[in-house]
């Protein structure tokens, strides 16, 4: 662009030296002619600079990890002047580490038109991807002037984490809650309000549970089996705490969200409903969601992600643990990138659960190794980065 504008210099140079050279209205015509394009040029582009709005438009705000997705910039030209060349910088980071990606897109404009530019964008961890147009260039015809437009238009796109797939086994817990208007799919009561199944008599069963009126028509005994109430919580905490801050952060993130909701589909594939729970950084304090779904865990793996404050800064658990000392659990998974002996103490001497379990992400098997200390009814599983299938193995919950 420099040197367009020293050789349009020296055109005029030229035409101011042959109009004193040679007298004549064709010198003078043509020295005007080449004084007056230039500002011809630049109003003209300023006026459609001035006319100019951009904006993104996304079709969905969340996006999974490892696989494409598109992001469209939509460009409104209300000038009867076409741009015959524009060039956008587009700026995107992962909020949770702020490494800057960037590139160039080059395109016309068309005169008194709405257009749109579409491109790809990938991310390997899940979190809040921020895409900014930092600005788009916008250029006379003969490149001798450049405007800015749509300085700093932003949009976040949520990346959501894959699940895993985890072994392990789930143990229907023997605590009951009498008062409880929930019951057992898999295990019978004793709660007459519901009945659970019927099945033949069986030598020492109760002359009270047997249906009469049903064995009168079989010519057998048919009893009833009551329900087993459940309101006892099976409970998945989730520390979103991220004490690394390096390189390691997004790899120690991803690993975190990713071993939370492995567990919890795990749960879900057998039929086991359970809480989730985790510090809201946009509400401010810990926010509880029962899990009974695929479809309630996705919408709350979407409240988890857009959730969370750039500076991954969360509640420390014990705040939460001291507002439930009077609660009972069927099992409690504490899921953490941190291996802090005082809070795992807490759970393992405060928390009241059947079942207790400790996921800690770690980045090397040297860390894992380390994580050496013995808790008489907590087991401690280490999850190398990535590698939550292998690492947790045979997990109760």
């Amino acid at each position: 662009m420099l040197a367009i504008k020293i050789l349009f210099a020296i055109i005029i140079l030229v035409c101011v030296i042959f109009y004193i050279m040679y007298l004549g209205d064709f010198a003078l015509v043509l020295l005007i002619i080449m004084i007056a394009l230039p500002i011809i040029m630049f109003i003209s582009t300023l006026i459609t600079k001035n006319m100019i709005s951009v904006n993104f438009a996304v079709s969905q705000d969340t996006a999974v990890k490892n696989q494409d997705f598109p992001v469209r910039i939509k460009i409104n030209n209300r000038s009867i002047l076409p741009v015959g060349k524009a060039e956008a910088h587009i700026e995107y980071y992962n909020v949770f580490n702020n490494q800057i990606n960037s590139f160039e897109l080059y395109m016309p404009i068309q005169a008194r038109n709405s257009q749109s530019v579409t491109f790809q964008l990938q991310s390997k961890y899940c979190g809040i991807i921020n895409i900014r147009c930092a600005y788009i260039y916008i250029f006379d015809p003969l490149r001798l002037f450049k405007f800015k437009v749509g300085k700093n238009i932003c949009t976040d796109i949520a990346i959501l984490p894959e699940c895993r797939e985890i072994s392990g086994t789930v143990r229907f817990s023997d605590r009951v809650n009498e008062e409880s208007e929930k019951f057992s799919e898999y295990k019978p009561g004793d709660d007459p309000s519901e009945v659970f199944d019927l099945r033949g008599y069986i030598p020492g069963d109760k002359l009270n549970r047997i249906h009469w009126k049903l064995s009168s028509k079989k010519d057998e005994f048919i009893v009833k089996d009551y329900s087993l109430p459940v309101d006892i919580p099976s409970v998945i905490f989730l520390n979103l705490k991220c004490y690394d801050d390096s390189k390691y952060t997004l790899p120690v993130f991803d690993t975190l969200v990713e071993s939370f909701i492995s567990v919890s589909q795990f749960l879900i594939d057998n039929e086991r409903s359970h809480t989730v729970v985790f510090f809201n950084g946009k509400a401010g304090c810990f926010m509880e969601y029962t899990i009974d779904s695929p479809e309630a865990l996705s919408k709350v793996t979407r409240t988890l992600i857009f959730s969370v404050n750039d500076n991954l800064f969360c509640d420390p658990p014990e705040a939460y643990l001291l507002d439930n000392t009077d609660v009972e659990f069927s099992s409690f998974t504490f899921v953490t990138s941190q291996p802090d002996n005082d809070i795992i103490g807490k759970i393992d001497d405060s928390v009241n659960a059947e079942l207790k379990n400790v996921i800690i992400v770690v980045k090397s098997p040297r860390e894992a190794e380390a994580l050496n200390a013995s808790y008489p009814e907590t087991e401690i599983y280490p999850v190398l980065l990535g590698r939550i299938t292998a690492s947790i193995k045979e997990i109760e919950l």
